[in-house]
């Protein structure tokens, strides 16, 4: 069994947040793999279900972001899990928007949600990050993640979300590899097409007189 968690802050004033792009991942997921309406539990909003017959458990904190560790506790004891089976999606300032990595244990970075998961589990848990860009300015960081995404970031944000809910069974397998490589070829923009060199049309050959 995985548990899959998206980090964020929770009600209608923060959904849209750069800061709950985590929440954003999970409930592509849930959407594209048909799991049943979250329920309130462990201080959060959860769902189970199988992905690709593997069990999982879909996890959005609800105790805001800076004691995210204190929801993700609850689970990951009653079901007896390990941190290797953990699963963390979260914002990342260090990378351009529409990038994405997996990781497995390693630093907060300075995020809070993370750092609490940290005092809870350890760090030995994975990691999916989810690039978001920088403002360029340490004090401006507080209110660009708090700021909702703008229109002009659906075109890069929205095939992200799909793509990641469409690769999440090799996620859930544990192929990283196989899932970022997956995402980026979803994501990647179409090739332009080549134009048909100089006086011959399309096919490549010579143009008709007729």
């Amino acid at each position: 069994m995985l548990l899959l968690v998206g980090l964020g802050n929770p009600g209608p004033t923060y959904a849209e947040n750069r800061h709950n792009i985590g929440f954003m991942a999970i409930d592509a997921i849930a959407r594209r793999h048909a799991l049943p309406p979250f329920r309130k539990r462990f201080n959060g909003l959860l769902t189970e279900g199988t992905i690709d017959g593997q069990s999982v458990i879909l996890l959005k904190p609800q105790t805001f972001m800076n004691k995210s560790g204190d929801s993700v506790a609850g689970p990951v004891r009653f079901y007896k899990l390990k941190p290797k089976d953990v699963v963390v999606f979260h914002d990342d300032l260090d990378l351009q928007p529409g990038k994405i990595r997996v990781k497995s244990g390693g630093g907060h970075g300075g995020h809070n949600g993370l750092r609490s998961i940290d005092s809870h589990l350890g760090r030995d848990y994975r990691r999916v990050r989810l690039g978001i860009g920088h403002p360029g300015d340490k004090d401006r960081v507080h209110g660009y993640v708090l700021h909702d995404f703008y229109r002009a970031d659906r075109p890069w944000l929205d095939p992200l979300l799909d793509a990641i809910a469409e690769a999440a069974p090799l996620l859930v397998a544990g192929d990283d590899g196989r899932f970022m490589n997956k995402v980026v070829t979803l994501t990647a923009p179409p090739k332009p097409e080549r134009p048909a060199p100089a006086g011959k049309n399309g096919n490549g050959a010579p143009p008709s007189n007729s």
